[in-house]
């Protein structure tokens, strides 16, 4: 972008230098700078077209191309440079809107796991993790990332997998269990056997499925060069027959002048810019034009579930009691020992107990076995609270568990008094309350095709799925078979958008032809994979962001068509001889800024969206949340 604008300020000040060299009696001096300037400016741009023509690329450029050279052999420099003038800025724009490229991959890496702990004759040394071998004893401690895939071996502690699955609820690990790279610890520590080494473990294919989803996903092809297939054969037709008729150069080059596509080269990028900044304004980040090109024709939409169907945290589902004890005494006695528990899902209980409006009891006395449970003496009584095999071997009556585990398998926390069981909690994500509208808003605008993946067991899926009437879905996935499932998608001939919010949804958003990211809580490697970032905490903001896409490709169609219906009548007028190259310029520059204004339009709205409204209150609250 740098050279093209160079190029652009180099020929706006030969047209000044000329201009003034004019104005000032050298005739002969303002016609010696335009000559030099045409070939000095025009000169990048033959190059370029060249170049691309020799690699099978019939652009629009080609006709901008030869008026160029057509200008300067027929003595014509101001000509040519008004088509420099024009192309250059045209480049210029669709460069800026292509935007940035990710850096995704970088991201990820950056914050792969670096060292490990090997045990070796008793003694711990810290290692990198690359030196790792199959078979290696590793200590993992409270709080580090496990640096590559293994067995534990002893001990026991909670991980969030929520990087490699996406889902909140953290995975109880004790000896016997499979871990893989990428996982958080939690606060107990344990030793585990390393079954592959750094650079094949879960983490490192995460990595390599975006790099690889990243350089296979093809280029778009520009809206322009579309039109140019058909459009500069008929404009090349009509010079020939002009001068095979006339004998005529100078009607040839009047013909190429009018023809020379402004409105391909300049109306789409300019309603692309209009379209980008308009999405903004709806906390819509779309990163660069292509990726709006592709999302103004999506036909089918994955959809991840934590953290994007769903609200992605934990929240008090139910509360099962037995033995005649009432459900808000329950909560009282046991959000009393929770609030001093370091579990993620105490906070949860004592947080629903507060919104509740119930007071909670002091607490005394308090034993924790991290990650299983705690126990606490509230009231006289002795309150247990956590895992199943925490609360239940301390029981001595259990005559209410087979009542309390009815249902499906939800994440429950147990609750004894005095070693008697009277309570279960269930825990469960709850679904975002837009999530209908939004499969209601996607169907309606010709989305076919609509699934939810996940990590999750499938039963959960399930069903989340009935609940959101998603009529498609799959559980129990890893990052890998999200990414087969969208490719399977594409090979069907469907152009697809991945909607997710986890480091393990990063290969599927690059492999998708659109990428989506909610990001409202930070992003991170997501967004970076992402092509379209969702800032507000809402599912609205993807039916809003296809609406801003179709709309600005209506707009800018309409600009190139009627750009080049208006350059068709122009060309007749030029093979009858009447319009000359210099007044075709002028004619063209004309035309130029009716296109521009038209595309304008793109970053208009009358009115903001529900989205929008719901997306500065959300947005306003954090940074008020901050500030305090």
């Amino acid at each position: 972008m740098r050279k093209r604008l160079i190029q652009l300020a180099a020929t706006i000040l030969v047209l000044l230098a000329a201009a003034a060299a004019w104005l000032l009696g050298g005739a002969g001096v303002a016609n010696s700078i335009l000559r030099v300037g045409v070939v000095a400016t025009g000169a990048p741009l033959i190059w370029r077209t060249t170049r691309g023509i020799f690699r099978g690329e019939f652009a629009s450029d080609v006709v901008a191309t030869l008026s160029i050279v057509g200008a300067i052999a027929l003595g014509q420099p101001i000509v040519g440079l008004v088509i420099v003038l024009m192309q250059t800025g045209g480049e210029t724009l669709e460069r800026y809107a292509e935007g940035r490229a990710s850096a995704a991959v970088r991201a990820l890496e950056a914050a792969a796991p670096r060292t490990a702990r090997l045990v070796d004759a008793g003694e711990i040394r810290e290692v990198a993790a690359t030196s790792i071998a199959i078979g290696d004893l590793l200590l993992v401690r409270a709080g580090d990332l496990v640096p590559c895939d293994g067995v534990i071996v002893d001990g026991d502690s909670d991980l969030d997998t929520s990087s490699l699955t996406g889902e909140a609820k953290p995975l109880h690990a004790s000896a016997g269990t499979n871990v893989m790279s990428g996982m958080v610890n939690g606060l107990g520590a344990f030793h585990m056997r390393a079954s592959a080494i750094a650079a094949q473990s879960q983490y490192a294919r995460i990595v390599e499925l975006v790099r690889t989803a990243q350089a296979s996903k093809s280029p778009l092809q520009r809206i322009a060069d579309r039109y140019a297939v058909w459009f500069t054969p008929i404009t090349l037709l009509a010079c020939g027959i002009a001068v095979a008729l006339t004998h005529d150069w100078t009607r040839a080059l009047a013909i190429l002048v009018v023809a020379t596509p402004c409105p391909l080269i300049l109306a789409t990028p300019v309603a692309i810019i209009g379209g980008i900044n308009r999405a903004a304004k709806s906390f819509v980040v779309i990163r660069h034009g292509a990726a709006l090109e592709r999302l103004g024709s999506v036909d089918a939409a994955v959809f991840d579930k934590t953290g994007t169907v769903t609200v992605g945290k934990p929240s008090v589902s139910a509360v099962r009691t037995a033995g005649g004890i009432e459900r808000d005494e329950v909560l009282r006695v046991a959000a009393a020992v929770e609030q001093f528990s370091s579990h993620s899902l105490a906070r949860v209980l004592v947080d629903f107990t507060n919104a509740a409006g119930l007071a909670i009891p002091s607490s005394s006395n308090h034993r924790e076995m991290p990650g299983r449970g705690i126990a606490g003496t509230v009231d006289g009584h002795v309150v247990t609270v956590g895992a199943r095999s925490f609360v239940i071997p301390i029981c001595t009556d259990t005559t209410s568990l087979a009542a309390l585990e009815e249902g499906t398998g939800a994440l429950r926390a147990y609750i004894a008094i005095d070693e008697r069981l009277v309570a279960t909690i269930e825990y469960a994500d709850r679904l975002r309350p837009e999530v209908g509208t939004v499969m209601d808003a996607l169907r309606t605008m010709g989305v076919r095709r609509v699934a939810l993946l996940s990590g999750d067991h499938e039963a959960t899926v399930r069903e989340f799925a009935q609940r959101a009437r998603f009529t498609e879905f799959h559980g129990d996935l890893l990052p890998s078979d999200k990414v087969r499932f969208i490719e399977t998608l594409r090979a069907a001939g469907n152009v697809v958008m991945m909607i997710g919010d986890g480091i393990n949804d990063a290969p599927a958003l690059s492999s998708a032809d659109i990428g989506i990211a909610m990001a409202a809580h930070g992003g991170g490697i997501t967004a970076e994979a992402a092509d379209v970032v969702i800032l507000a905490d809402s599912l609205e903001g993807i039916p809003e962001a296809v609406r801003i896409a179709r709309r600005t490709l209506r707009i800018a169609r309409q600009s190139i068509w009627v750009g080049l219906g208006l350059s068709a009548v122009g060309m007749v007028a030029a093979a009858f001889g009447g319009l000359a190259p210099i007044a075709g310029a002028v004619a063209q520059e004309a035309l130029d800024v009716a296109v521009i204004l038209n595309a304008l339009r793109a970053s208009i709205s009358p009115n903001a969206t529900s989205h929008e409204r719901t997306a500065r209150r959300d947005l306003g609250f954090r940074e008020a949340s901050r500030a305090a």
